[in-house]
């Protein structure tokens, strides 16, 4: 593979891929079902309980 071949696909189909990908985070992020999930990942460190100090 050349160096022009190479950079030729990355100009086109790797775009399209990265913006496929940022299109599924973000729908991952705002999916109907992640709400409770974030909830208890921004909340955890302020719930009483065990500590996992190491």
């Amino acid at each position: 593979m050349t160096y022009d071949l190479i950079r030729h696909f990355a100009d086109s189909w790797g775009l399209v891929a990265m913006t496929a990908m940022f299109v599924g985070f973000v729908g991952w992020t705002f999916r109907p079902g992640a709400h409770r999930d974030h909830h208890s990942a921004a909340h955890s460190i302020l719930e009483e309980g065990e500590r996992h100090d190491g």
